[in-house]
């Protein structure tokens, strides 16, 4: 089971960094060059709040389930 955990931590991991790389190219960067003046509000969230809270949050959990801070009692 600690095997599994310590796998599935690399996969938090990645798909922290992919969550990050899709919110930035997917969602920031069309929103900040369109030149609308109402798309540079969720381009600043996504880019400035919610990229750090969702990528660290899943990098950090897949940190831990990496090192084994998850162990079973043992």
């Amino acid at each position: 089971m600690n095997t599994i955990k310590r796998i599935l931590g690399i996969v938090w991991i990645v798909l922290g960094l992919a969550a990050g790389y899709y919110l930035i190219v997917s969602q920031a960067i069309p929103q900040f060059t369109s030149g609308k003046g109402e798309d540079l509000v969720p381009a600043v969230i996504y880019t400035f709040i919610l990229m750090p809270i969702i990528t660290g949050g899943l990098c950090i959990f897949g940190w831990y389930a990496l090192t084994g801070e998850y162990r079973d009692g043992d």
